[in-house]
């Protein structure tokens, strides 16, 4: 089994949980190192981004990436679930709002919101599930949160039907959204169906069945669904270490920008303070970094442990 770290951008089946979908790569790989960088509800479909190896320390990168997703919008009925598995919260409501409402409605609901997470979602309540507490039939109190919604579209509405592309902030329930739409317009409303088309750059379009996945890690080809990390957040800036910088780096010093051997950076001033990709001059990752504009360095946020064939590398 070769060394397995990276990114798989799994096309994710209705009818299993985020962490099944896990549970099947721990089994295919046998690595226990498996995780995501931000669930998908049982019902919904769509790109699930699966850390493996040393990648699932890049989590919080990774589930910072905004999230792009289709769908439709039952308007008439709200369920306590906010989607179309919950119970009805009420009779029917047949008085459907025409375009102009619904638009005008939607444009309430994009740009910077504060929105209530579902009642039964993953969201913690002293360190417990709201969904396991609304299950025992206890509200659980769920503070409102501060999202982002980029883009909310109505790409049909046919009533009671509103076929809709969202793009949102890392966090953003589209239960919620739905839920909320309903109640703005007086009539009530929930998820039907939900589709998530993008993380951040990756999309469904290279997202792979699980089948697919299994195929080829069966034939031994890895490289075909993983995605090293030396690709991964190809949006962030670059640099790359001399031989002294590489060394000093992956024992968690800082690197005096004379270390650099070369950069790909934005176009914005150095002194941005972003998180810049480490690499060491034979293209591996090291890590990432931050710069220290005033002391003109850059300063570990996280190192990778070198593999055991690095010349860096020395026991600790």
């Amino acid at each position: 089994m070769p060394n397995l770290d990276g990114l798989i951008v799994v096309d994710k089946p209705a009818g299993l949980t985020s962490h099944d979908v896990i549970l099947k790569i721990r089994k295919l790989l046998k690595i226990k190192r498996v995780g995501h960088t931000g669930t998908l509800d049982p019902v919904a479909t769509g790109v699930l981004l699966l850390t493996v190896g040393r990648a699932t320390r890049l989590f919080p990168y990774l589930s910072r990436l905004n999230k792009t997703y289709s769908g439709e919008i039952r308007l008439g009925l709200a369920t306590d679930t906010y989607d179309a598995e919950g119970k009805p919260l009420g009779e029917e409501n047949h008085n459907f709002p025409d375009m102009e409402k619904l638009l005008e409605t939607i444009n309430s609901l994009t740009g910077v919101i504060r929105q209530n997470p579902p009642p039964f979602s993953a969201k913690k309540i002293s360190g417990q599930p709201a969904f396991l507490l609304a299950r025992q039939g206890v509200k659980p109190e769920l503070k409102p949160v501060t999202v982002e919604v980029y883009r909310f579209l109505v790409l049909d509405y046919q009533p009671p039907v509103v076929s809709f592309l969202v793009e949102c902030s890392s966090g953003t329930y589209i239960r919620s959204l739905a839920h909320d739409l309903g109640q703005k317009l007086g009539c009530g409303a929930h998820l039907s169906s939900l589709r998530r088309i993008a993380v951040g750059l990756y999309t469904e379009e290279e997202a792979l069945p699980l089948s697919k996945i299994e195929e080829f890690a069966a034939s031994g080809k890895f490289e075909e669904f993983l995605i090293p990390v030396e690709k991964l957040l190809p949006e962030y800036p670059a640099i790359w270490l001399d031989p002294s910088g590489s060394k000093s780096f992956l024992h968690g010093a800082r690197i005096p920008i004379r270390q650099v051997s070369r950069a790909r950076l934005p176009a914005h001033r150095l002194s941005t303070p972003l998180v810049y990709r480490v690499f060491s001059e034979e293209d591996r990752l090291l890590g990432l970094a931050t710069f220290r504009a005033e002391q003109q360095v850059f300063q570990p946020q996280l190192v990778f442990p070198p593999p055991d064939n690095c010349p860096y590398r020395r026991k600790f």
